[in-house]
């Protein structure tokens, strides 16, 4: 009487050692004949395929399985999934889609090799009919760096700070002034324990009697993003205009002063005028 096969977790230990070496195989021959490669960035969905058609009814009698690298994804064995507890949660089966793998929440710990393999009944055992390698890269990019005003700590000196945040890898922050670097302040990077992405920040302080134009320079890897600043001081208006704004505000005095007086006089005029018209009534 033939028993059902027992459910285990295969590529664990020393029973699944086959199926490394044909995993091996697979890498080397992909390795030969070119392999396909899907780009995408961190927290994007990715849907990787396993280039391989079945029907629903061949699902009980094949097993497929998903693996990065050295490390199991998931597994269908008698029509059930089981997926490892590094992509629970966010990955599965979409058999509509040659058997592809849909990774939800990208991260950039997703980025490797993967292998999809399909093994079906053949005389009493199983054998591999097809076999399928998909290499994903997940990027991290740092967007343009941010300036804010930070007010002025004392009197002719403006602080300013520049940040980016959500890049890979560890970013390096340079402020810059006719390609030279200057002394920053409270610099400071962290990291996102879950995504592993990037965040930096770092401060400037400078003398507002001067014109200035800063370059906030971020570095990461390879790549490097920027941020300008421009500073124009205060510049005193030309003495001819000084002139001409003093003769005007003299004008303007002047003419004060003399509708004011003019105001007086009519109101003096006027209470006279009533007080010897009133004095002729009562004589």
């Amino acid at each position: 009487m033939d028993h059902p096969e027992k459910w285990r977790p295969p590529l664990l230990k020393h029973p699944y050692l086959k199926l490394c070496q044909l995993l091996m195989l697979a890498c080397l021959f992909y390795f030969c004949s070119g392999i396909i490669q899907v780009n995408k960035t961190v927290k994007e969905v990715a849907v990787l395929s396993c280039d391989y058609n079945i029907s629903t009814e061949e699902l009980m009698e094949v097993r497929i399985y998903w693996q990065k690298d050295d490390e199991m994804v998931l597994a269908i064995m008698s029509g059930k999934e089981q997926v490892w507890s590094k992509y629970e949660n966010r990955t599965f089966t979409d058999f509509t889609k040659n058997l592809s793998i849909v990774i939800l929440a990208l991260r950039l710990s997703d980025n490797g090799r993967y292998t999809c393999i399909v093994q079906k009944t053949e005389k009493g055992s199983y054998k591999v009919k097809h076999m399928t390698s998909v290499m994903l890269l997940v990027r991290a990019d740092f967007p343009v760096p941010s300036i804010i005003d930070l007010g002025n700590p004392s009197r002719n000196i403006k602080r300013i700070m520049c940040s980016t945040s959500g890049g890979f890898p560890k970013p390096h922050l340079s402020w810059l002034e006719n390609k030279e670097e200057l002394n920053a302040i409270n610099t400071t990077v962290s990291q996102d324990p879950e995504t592993e992405l990037y965040a930096i920040s770092s401060e400037l302080d400078f003398n507002i009697t001067n014109n200035h134009s800063f370059v906030c320079l971020v570095k990461y890897g390879d790549l490097t993003v920027s941020q300008i600043f421009n500073w124009q001081k205060f510049e005193p208006p030309p003495l001819d205009n000084l002139l001409q704004l003093w003769v005007i505000l003299i004008l303007v005095v002047i003419g004060i002063v003399a509708i004011t007086a003019f105001t007086g006089s009519c109101i003096a005029h006027s209470n006279l005028f009533s007080f010897y018209g009133n004095l002729s009534v009562s004589i």
